[in-house]
């Protein structure tokens, strides 16, 4: 009786357990526990069968999966083709700025400030137009480096 219910309290420990690895674990560790407890459960079933005198029946049952594992083969070889063709194309990379120098009148033009703007009007301009077009808000790289350049040209 104390036994049983020894074996009751440590079985409901053992899945306790268990159960909160398995949240804490990720997929891939998962996977690769999968594949080993897979493994491992045809070694002993082919060691029990080799000491039973059984090999006969690991030689049986291998022959008859041989078909399925080379279906099985050739849809996994088939899936993965699949999944590179569903995978949508890489976006083009925007221009990148010219490489010349910007003049002092460009970048007054680039900004919209009038040539005797302080600094204070110059970095707002800035900041209200890279709220507007800044990449992480759908505005483009290539107008946000201009916007940066004119800001450095005009201040320096």
């Amino acid at each position: 009786m104390l036994a049983s219910l020894l074996l009751i309290v440590g079985a409901l420990l053992a899945v306790w357990l268990a159960r909160d690895w398995l949240g804490r674990t990720g997929p891939g560790a998962l996977k690769r526990l999968g594949v080993g407890l897979g493994l491992a459960g045809l070694v002993v079933a082919g060691i029990w069968l080799v000491a039973t005198g059984k090999l006969a029946g690991l030689l049986a049952i291998g022959a008859g999966l041989a078909p399925w594992i080379g279906r099985a083969m050739k849809l996994h070889a088939f899936w993965r083709w699949l999944s590179t063709v569903r995978r949508p194309a890489e976006p083009s990379p925007a221009p990148s700025p010219p490489a010349t120098a910007m003049s002092a009148d460009e970048a007054r033009a680039v900004l919209g400030v009038a040539p005797d703007a302080d600094a204070d009007a110059i970095r707002a301009a800035h900041r209200r137009l890279m709220l507007a077009n800044h990449p992480d808000h759908g505005g483009s790289t290539w107008i946000a480096a201009r916007l940066n350049q004119a800001r450095d040209v005009l201040l320096g």
